[in-house]
């Protein structure tokens, strides 16, 4: 035989050779196997949570969930968030996220939302499963679940607080604007600050006088805010009349399409002499509104209002002995000069 038949007969042996080891094992010229893949490895970070939607009773909280994968193909991976309640040890909700399989070496990311009642604070355990097989777990915390703003009652705009000390700006100040028969009229002011980015309007304030000791509303007034420029400041004015003589809470409350926004209460003391109650200090003042009435120009109303007596001489005499001083000094002489002559 030539040498071109020798190789055709060599390389049909080869052909035959491998077929029948492929049938009689299969698995021989498998390139590799189940022994020599890598196995998949998934470690969590740690969980970021954001507020999603704010209801009246339940808050939603979303979980960034992030993690990374390792080795060979991570099959049936399934996310677990479990949120346990802090104050009673109980489990409120558990949701579950199928995230499929995940191959390569890359970052994974998902997003978990938990519903939630608005309020307290949660314990929230995240763990992840493959094919049914928990390979990693992780905890975060959450408080002041119910210090959550509603959706509905979000706004950018609210009462300007100057601080929490005695001596601090009032959110709510006043003046006397007028006093006639037994009744004060208050012109309110009350701050109000755009914290937004944007342009906010379309609320409502009301302010009302709550009588001190009674809670007796004597009058209230409203109105209506257009629209209040990012990050500024305005004062609003409202009149009450209130009888007078009494100490009154100014109470201030931000509406927004009927929903209570926020809400501010300062004092006005038109009775010094009966303290409110956070005042255990009790002082007799004769205190007349009237006196701090302002006219138009914004002045007093009369310009010797307040002002304090000087004190004037009875006798109309200047400084002295006067007469019954010199009477006194010559009967003294006189006795002097008869006791020498003695």
């Amino acid at each position: 035989m030539n040498r071109e038949a020798w190789l055709g007969v060599l390389a049909l042996a080869l052909v035959v050779g491998a077929a029948g080891l492929a049938i009689a094992a299969p698995n021989a010229l498998a390139e590799r196997t189940d022994e020599n893949v890598r196995p998949s490895v998934l470690a969590l970070q740690d969980p970021r949570v954001a507020a999603g939607e704010v209801g009246g009773e339940r808050a939603e909280l979303s979980l960034d969930v992030r993690m990374d994968h390792r080795g060979g193909p991570a099959d049936n991976v399934t996310v677990e968030v479990q949120a346990v309640d802090t104050d009673t040890g109980l489990v409120a909700t558990t949701v579950r996220k199928d995230l499929g399989s995940i191959d390569g070496n890359r970052e994974v990311r998902t997003r978990v939302n938990v519903t939630v009642d608005r309020q307290g604070g949660y314990r929230l355990y995240i763990r992840v499963y493959e094919d049914g097989r928990r390979v990693e777990t992780g905890s975060t915390e959450v408080s002041g679940v119910d210090s959550l703003t509603p959706d509905y009652a979000a706004s950018s705009v609210g009462f300007h607080r100057f601080g929490d000390t005695s001596a601090s700006i009032p959110v709510i100040t006043y003046e006397v604007a007028e006093e006639a028969n037994n009744r004060t009229t208050l012109r309110t002011g009350t701050y109000l600050t755009n914290r937004g980015d944007e342009p906010a309007g379309g609320l409502r304030l009301i302010v009302t006088a709550r009588q001190v000791e009674s809670n007796v509303i004597a009058d209230r007034a409203a109105v209506e805010i257009d629209e209040i420029g990012p990050g500024q400041t305005v004062t609003e004015a409202a009149d009450l009349t209130v009888p007078s003589n009494y100490n009154y809470y100014l109470d201030g409350i931000l509406f927004r399409d009927g929903v209570v926004v926020e809400s501010a209460t300062a004092s006005a003391k038109l009775d010094p002499s009966r303290p409110v109650p956070e005042n255990t200090t009790r002082e007799e003042v004769d205190f007349q509104a009237g006196d701090f009435e302002r006219g138009d120009d914004g002045g007093s109303r009369s310009d010797n209002a307040g002002a304090t007596p000087m004190p004037t001489n009875a006798s109309g005499s200047g400084p002295g002995f006067g007469a019954a001083g010199a009477l006194a000094a010559l009967l003294a002489l006189a006795a002097l000069a008869a006791r020498r002559h003695q």
